[in-house]
């Protein structure tokens, strides 16, 4: 009996249940070893690498072994070289310098080559369409959606082939360079509602949609008058000025005022007559030389042009 008792497993003494034992089987010996070995890889990583806190800063390990150089950017815009002990912040660092090292030689040759000559060039373009629409993500697509749609009431859509102040790669360069800042005056205080509602019927009737005739034709009277002069901003023939601004009241693209999503001619009427009564004070543009390099801004400017589709 007692040898039974030797060569079976060894227990803690307890019983439950008359049969039931708690055993003290060993743990494996290569899992013991490993547990030794991880304990001292640790302690080993705590001194040769960055690891505890210590106050307001932490222990930077052995100097020398876990150094890592990269580039910064001083504030008045140097680039210096820096050496630093290891950290994911410095290997970030070291990583993002690598990337806009390669980038930069693109973005050195879209800077020297004229508008025309990049839209030409396919590597060029596969370049702008990547980089552009990074940049257009991160800059402009609060205001103007992720795909340059726009939105009506808010900002213009750039898909398009209307542009207020014009789609060269010029206008748009110097859009992005200096900003817009549109404004239409309100006229509640200088016209009858029934005039407002004249010159609405007749802006409604150059876009083709529902309007009341004769109110249209009073209010073309009334438009090209001294006494709206809508002309001097909207031009004679009612296609705007690119140089101030102004909207094409011809075709049928909306941009302050949503007729498109009005049901009836009487809420296309009032929604009209809204814009003209109060007049606009948005349609304002901040304008981006001190945020974007030139060579972002140049290729951001082909990006709208040809890679949005929109530019002419």
């Amino acid at each position: 009996m007692s040898e039974e008792k030797v060569k079976g497993p060894t227990t803690t003494g307890h019983v439950w249940d008359d049969d039931l034992q708690e055993l003290t089987n060993p743990l494996p010996r290569w899992w013991i070893w490993g547990f030794y070995i991880t304990f001292v890889f640790t302690v080993v990583y705590w001194l040769f690498y960055p690891a505890w806190p210590i106050g307001s800063g932490f222990t930077k390990g052995v100097p020398g072994l876990n150094s890592i150089t990269y580039t910064a950017t001083t504030v008045d815009g140097k680039e210096v070289e820096k050496t630093t002990h290891w950290n994911m912040r410095s290997k970030y660092m070291v990583e993002m310098n690598e990337l806009h090292a390669a980038q930069k030689q693109w973005f050195d040759k879209v800077a020297a080559t004229p508008y025309e000559d990049v839209a030409k060039d396919a590597d060029l373009m596969q370049f702008v369409n990547s980089a552009g629409k990074t940049l257009f993500s991160d800059n402009c697509a609060p205001c103007h959606q992720a795909g340059g749609q726009g939105k009506i009431g808010f900002s213009p859509n750039l898909t398009d082939d209307h542009w207020q102040y014009g789609g060269t790669y010029e206008e748009i360069s110097h859009t992005i360079v200096a900003g817009r800042q549109g404004y239409m005056p309100p006229f509640k205080e200088v016209l009858k509602d029934e005039q407002i509602g004249q010159l609405a019927n007749y802006v409604l009737s150059m876009s083709g949609e529902p309007h009341d005739a004769a109110a249209a034709t009073a209010g073309a009277a009334l438009f090209q008058s001294e006494t709206a002069a809508c002309y001097y901003c909207h031009g004679a023939d009612a296609k705007g000025r690119t140089q101030m601004g102004s909207a094409n009241l011809t075709d049928k693209i909306w941009l302050w005022a949503d007729i498109p999503a009005e049901k009836t001619a009487e809420a296309k009427v009032d929604a009209v007559k809204k814009i003209i009564s109060g007049g606009l004070a948005r349609g304002v543009m901040p304008y981006w030389n001190e945020r974007l390099k030139p060579e972002q801004i140049k290729l951001l400017t082909v990006y709208v042009h040809d890679g949005l589709g929109g530019g002419k």
